[in-house]
C-alpha cells in the first residue's frame, strides 16, 4: 500500500538560516531536541553529500522507533532540497520503502518548509506514518522557535 503526506510549515526565520539548521541537524537536533533525539551520527560519507547514511538514534519515550539509519538521495544546495530514504531500523521493516524530501522556499522575510514522505507499507496492518508528519511538524516549528531566540 503505497501513499504520501505532504506538510508545510511557514517560519519566521529566514530561508538561508533554516536551510543551514537543517543542513546541520546531524549537530543540531540532539542539542535541540534531547527528548526526542539521543544521537545522530554520520556513518558514511561527509553527511552532507548525496550517499552519505547517517544513523539517528531516538530518545527513551519515541514511540514506535529506538533507531533509522538513513541514505542521503538529495542535496540540492541551490534550491535548498535535502531528501533521504530510510534503510535500516524498525520504519525499514514497517515499510517497503520510506522517503522524506525537505524544500525550504524563501517566503518574504521568512520561509515555507514543505516537506512530504512517500511509503510502501509492508502489509495492511500498518498505520499511516500520521505521527512521524505530527514529529516533523512540531520540529520544524520548534526549530523555527529555537533560531529566532539563538
Amino acid at each position: 500500500m503505497a501513499g504520501k503526506l505532504e506538510l508545510e510549515v511557514v517560519t519566521k526565520s529566514s530561508a538561508d538560516k533554516f536551510w543551514g539548521a537543517i543542513r546541520n541537524s546531524s549537530e543540531l537536533f540532539p542539542k535541540i531536541f534531547p527528548e526526542q533525539f539521543k544521537s545522530i551520527e554520520i556513518v558514511e560519507g561527509d553527511g552532507q553529500s548525496v550517499g552519505s547514511v547517517r544513523l539517528v538514534k531516538y530518545a527513551e519515550g519515541v514511540p514506535i522507533v529506538t533507531f533509522t539509519k538513513e541514505k542521503l538521495e538529495i542535496a540540492d544546495e541551490e534550491n535548498k532540497t535535502v531528501s533521504y530514504t530510510v534503510i535500516d531500523g524498525e520504519l525499514a521493516t514497517l515499510f517497503k520503502s520510506f522517503k522524506a524530501t525537505l524544500h525550504v522556499v524563501p517566503q518574504g522575510e521568512g520561509a515555507l518548509v514543505k516537506w512530504n514522505i512517500e511509503y510502501d507499507k509492508a502489509s495492511d496492518e500498518v498505520p499511516d506514518p500520521n505521527l512521524v508528519q505530527e514529529t516533523a511538524k512540531n520540529t520544524f516549528t520548534d526549530l523555527d522557535d529555537y533560531l529566532l531566540n539563538n
